[in-house]
């Protein structure tokens, strides 16, 4: 049965849009946010202590909105680790504005800040935000940042709701972005294919990301970055 349930998702994933997707065989998917509070979430590194991140209107809301200094203990992720799963976030960004959705997340004294082991989705206004125009490799929403970039243009502009699917399947050392209902990157995981996407990016030889991208399990994280963005209906499916 269960293999008759992933097949059906997987041609659901080719043939239909993320917004037909998140209805199809509903009891499946694992809320990630109850729309009410910061359950089975925590401050990167730190459990307990307050944190900027508001619910509000069933949003999980940044309410800052001034840019201040990037503070990486205000992340948050979650309090389960997780491998290969399909992750469905609905995102809305201020004009001009940035975060990020990360995956395999570790935590620890040897990991200052979440980006430090794991890769990220760009939430991002990628009409106005300064790093966008920037060639040749200009930042844009749904791309892995700083290596993959989107094949397709199919944001939403801000203040707009933006669908993103992010599926992670190591078995097949695949993963791959949907965003508005459309396949736009697909990098591998590991292995040398994806030590050549990391060599290519700012990751590639710092000393402060030998571990990037080498983790296959870990947190889902949401990234401050000091601008003013609401998620929603953050659901996962663990396969």
């Amino acid at each position: 049965m269960k293999k008759i349930i992933l097949l059906l998702l997987g041609l659901a994933f080719i043939s239909i849009s993320t917004s037909t997707i998140e209805n199809k065989i509903e009891e499946y998917w694992e809320s990630l946010f109850d729309g009410k509070t910061l359950y089975g979430w925590h401050r990167f590194s730190r459990k307990g202590g307050p944190s900027i991140r508001q619910v509000k209107d069933t949003r999980l809301a940044f309410v800052t909105g001034d840019r201040p200094k990037v503070d990486y203990i205000q992340d948050i992720v979650t309090d389960i680790s997780y491998v290969n799963f399909v992750l469905l976030i609905k995102w809305d960004i201020s004009e001009r504005g940035s975060s990020d959705i990360f995956w395999a997340v570790q935590e620890g004294e040897s990991f200052n800040k979440p980006y430090s082991t794991g890769p990220e989705i760009q939430v991002l206004d990628s009409e106005r935000y300064p790093d966008a125009q920037v060639n040749p490799k200009p930042n844009q929403g749904g791309e892995l940042y700083d290596p993959v970039q989107p094949t397709k243009d199919v944001f939403m502009p801000a203040r707009e709701w933006n669908h993103v699917l992010l599926t992670i399947d190591h078995n097949k050392n695949q993963g791959s972005v949907r965003l508005n209902g459309a396949k736009i990157i697909e990098p591998p995981l590991s292995g040398p294919k994806w030590n050549t996407v990391a060599s290519n990016s700012k990751f590639n030889d710092d000393c402060d990301f030998k571990y990037f991208g080498k983790f296959t399990s870990g947190k889902i994280g949401l990234q401050n970055y000091g601008d003013k963005v609401s998620l929603r209906d953050i659901k996962i499916w663990k396969v």
